[in-house]
């Protein structure tokens, strides 16, 4: 892969990683109720299901699933059911006054670290939308004269680490605010402003429309 080409899917990278989304939402989500160290598993489940996506657009299958209606359909329906499902358990979760464990204070169950792996990965691979985009974006950085598997090689490691760095920045965004959220009434706050994003974003998906 040429330089110029890398450069400019770092820099692609970079506007995809920070647009805030479903994943941003849950490192800050878990960085707020875990703090930064053990938000990392969540993160590295999001970049599990970063990694499906990618080399599932750029192996061709991506493509396919934009052309099958069907199969277009179950993806997006899972993935907007998943998020709505935890956005509604993010804004009913019950909050007490608790001045130890962040995450028993915002009523968030204390998840282990799999279960945190488990959700981070489930959040990005349902999501239509990141199939939808790699489908279109990577045959743009992908020149059919060099190996394919190369290339997916890295431009998978770019994707991967910029996420992760940005991810990890929201996480600790959100940790700063532990110090800020004492009162029951603003970590019940908290819990609604994320769940209702996460309820939004899984709605949205239900009207998400292939483009032509």
């Amino acid at each position: 892969m040429d330089l110029h080409v890398w450069l400019a899917f770092l820099v692609a990278s970079c506007v995809i990683a920070v647009s805030p989304g479903s994943g941003a939402v849950l490192s800050m989500s878990h960085g707020l109720c875990y703090g930064v160290r053990r938000t990392t598993a969540t993160i590295v489940g999001l970049q599990l299901g970063l990694a499906v996506i990618l080399l599932v657009a750029g192996l061709g299958v991506g493509a396919v699933l934009t052309a099958s209606a069907t199969a277009f359909t179950v993806i997006k329906v899972v993935g907007a059911c998943y998020l709505l499902w935890l956005g509604w358990r993010q804004w009913r979760a019950p909050v007490a006054k608790v001045d130890g464990d962040a995450a028993q204070a915002t009523g968030e169950p204390d998840l282990t670290a799999p279960q945190r792996v488990l959700r981070g990965f489930l959040t990005n691979v349902t999501n239509p939308k990141g199939i939808v985009f790699m489908a279109a974006v990577l045959p743009q950085f992908i020149q059919p004269t060099r190996p394919l598997w190369l290339q997916l090689l890295v431009l998978l490691a770019t994707t991967v680490m910029v996420d992760v760095t940005v991810m990890h920045g929201y996480a600790w965004l959100a940790a700063r605010l532990q110090g800020v959220l004492r009162s029951v009434r603003a970590r019940r706050a908290q819990n609604r402003v994320f769940g209702g994003v996460l309820m939004a974003m899984g709605a949205f998906l239900f009207m998400f429309k292939r483009s032509a």
